[in-house]
């Protein structure tokens, strides 16, 4: 190709439509003495250089799915958690069965995804999984058992309701004792488990979800803003107005704004 025929917009634009080997056009055209060609060869190897690490970390959240793959265990799935913390709404699980080694650019923790993205990636999500689930329990039932016990039911429900039926399952945290199937419980689970970061990418989505909408009933709370949790305003708020039907009547800040 010959690029000197070529404006530096027409070359932008044949990068970014190319599908061939990337690396042999990039030395093709580091060959061209105009600057601002150079300055385009070198912020696409930047990006080529940001694919590879982001490719290698996805790699790595499989490292522990791979591992049960090697004996006689097929679907895996795993499951997650969103509102053990907060003081009111329900606490949420999810399950998901992804395809083996299906690499979802930028699944990662929920917590450390954009809500933007978070929403893209639970549609990605659902759209490749084997099997997907989501299952509440909700204030009511979280103060009559705990919030431990409420969690391990959601997460057994969540189980129970896929579609599919897997054959190991992973669980962020500690082993769930209501599970039957053979599991593991993985600390920092959505940190190292592409299964588990998957799950928690749909709990966190969905239990959002809900509490944006119970802040259209219940708007002096902010709910919408911080989905429940014992942030300055929520706490404010519970002063100011006692506490609301979904509040986890339990849980200490809430008995406080009742004296």
């Amino acid at each position: 190709m010959d690029t000197d025929k070529l404006t530096v917009l027409e070359i932008e634009k044949y990068i970014n439509s190319f599908q061939g080997d990337m690396e042999s056009l990039l030395k093709e055209l580091s060959q061209d003495k105009r600057k601002s060609v150079g300055k385009l060869v070198q912020k696409q190897r930047k990006s080529l250089e940001k694919d590879l690490l982001e490719k290698e970390r996805l790699k790595k959240l499989w490292k522990i799915e791979k591992s049960i793959y090697s004996g006689d265990f097929k679907k895996i799935v795993g499951i997650d958690e969103a509102g053990r913390g907060p003081l009111a709404g329900p606490v949420v699980a999810a399950a998901v069965i992804l395809p083996p080694f299906f690499l979802l650019e930028g699944l990662d923790d929920s917590k450390k995804v954009s809500e933007k993205k978070r929403i893209m990636l639970a549609e990605e999500i659902k759209n490749v999984a084997i099997a997907w689930s989501v299952a509440l329990v909700d204030e009511k039932i979280i103060d009559k058992l705990n919030i431990l016990e409420a969690t391990r039911h959601a997460m057994k429900t969540a189980l129970d309701s896929l579609k599919v039926s897997p054959d190991f399952v992973l669980v962020d945290g500690e082993a769930n004792p209501l599970i039957t199937l053979p599991q593991k419980g993985i600390i920092k689970g959505d940190l190292n488990s592409a299964s588990i970061a998957a799950a928690s990418i749909l709990a966190k989505t969905y239990r959002d979800k809900l509490m944006k909408n119970y802040d259209k009933i219940y708007p002096e709370y902010g709910f919408k803003v911080h989905k429940g949790y014992g942030t300055a305003v929520h706490l404010a708020a519970l002063k100011k107005y006692g506490p609301c039907p979904i509040h986890r009547d339990s849980f200490a800040p809430v008995i406080k704004s009742l004296k």
